[in-house]
């Protein structure tokens, strides 16, 4: 029997049972918590968005930074990745030269020289990245300058003759090119907190005068630096130097991919603060460019990383000179199969 004034309902209304209420419950706490999931990746990826752009804007481009004239064609064989040429340069400038903070001029004639260079292919997946370290003492043809010293063309001719030397020389075309020098090194190194690195064995620099002992250090500003520059008291000398320079990638990379998280805008608002400090970009690279390249860190981890040295002859003295003879043909060889997404053969 219905109350009295009340109408009775069609069909009648089950009545919950102990079975149904915690099915309801659990739909939506469900629904809860892909709703608060995609408004974290949706904050996260805004945050990136407008961080590229707020800083991107912000980044140091560098004018001109190409050359002018031929350059390589792309190989018919390629994946579709971009190629950057990185560039440390050894300016001994009491003023930084690059990135936002630089006070005094990137390139000046014989004022600098590339101390450290390497040819960097991000794959189009953004899920494999291949460096090729190119040992500064090697012995190439640079453009109006006969044969001498990779590191001499950019003391000569500023990045365009640089990008000159080292894409005739591998017969790649370059997409991008980044500097930093040394000031920006160690402000890079610092901001991040520091890189964690293992040492392998003790050593003693005596032109550096630094003493580095075995283990695990977080290395910061000043240690950092010295320790890819080391290459007197380590027995490979250039080559253990460049190890240490490629150690030292591959654990910023991972300290720079912590903190540019999706969901964590204060560590990608930090990190991209500290690039655009210490670090100049050609005036070819787009915020868009620097988006891409900043949410392809985020698939990358320490295993997807590859490492190389461009293959060597020899090492003799020309004109009282220590210089590296590459093996032009093999170095060639296996940078068109980086580029065409195979695995190269060492």
């Amino acid at each position: 029997m219905s109350a009295p004034g009340t109408r009775p309902q069609w069909p009648p209304r089950p009545r919950p049972t102990a079975g149904t209420r915690p099915h309801r419950l659990l739909r939506r706490l469900l629904v809860l918590c892909l709703a608060t999931v995609l408004a974290l990746l949706g904050l996260g990826a805004g945050a990136v968005w407008w961080g590229t752009n707020h800083y991107g804007d912000q980044v140091t481009r560098i004018p001109d930074a190409f050359p002018s004239g031929p350059r390589p064609p792309e190989p018919t064989a390629h994946d579709g990745g971009s190629t950057f040429l990185l560039a440390g340069v050894d300016s001994r400038s009491r003023r930084p030269t690059t990135g936002s903070d630089a006070t005094a001029r990137l390139w000046t004639y014989g004022a600098q020289r590339s101390d450290t260079l390497m040819l960097v292919h991000l794959s189009a997946d953004e899920r494999t990245v291949y460096t090729m370290s190119i040992p500064r003492d090697s012995w190439v043809p640079i453009a109006g300058h006969g044969s001498a010293k990779v590191n001499a063309a950019f003391s000569w001719g500023g990045p365009p003759l640089l990008i000159q030397t080292v894409e005739r020389l591998t017969g790649t075309r370059v997409d991008h090119f980044g500097v930093i020098d040394w000031h920006g090194f160690k402000a890079l190194t610092d901001a991040v907190g520091g890189v964690p690195i293992t040492v392998p064995e003790d050593s003693y620099d005596p032109v550096l005068q630094v003493h580095f002992t075995a283990g695990t250090h977080v290395m910061h500003g000043d240690e950092a630096l010295a320790y890819v520059r080391q290459r007197h008291g380590v027995p490979g000398g250039e080559l253990d130097r460049i190890k240490h320079q490629q150690q030292f990638l591959r654990s910023l990379a991972e300290r720079l991919r912590a903190q540019a998280g999706l969901t964590d805008p204060l560590g990608t608002a930090r990190m991209l603060n500290a690039m655009t400090r210490t670090v100049s970009v050609d005036d070819r690279m787009s915020n868009g460019d620097l988006r891409e390249l900043l949410l392809g860190l985020r698939h990358l981890n320490a295993s997807d990383a590859r490492f190389t040295t461009a293959p060597i002859v020899r090492s003799e003295l020309i004109h009282g000179q220590y210089a590296l003879i590459l093996d032009q043909v093999k170095l060639r060889t296996l940078w068109h199969a980086v580029e065409a997404g195979a695995e190269p053969s060492s």
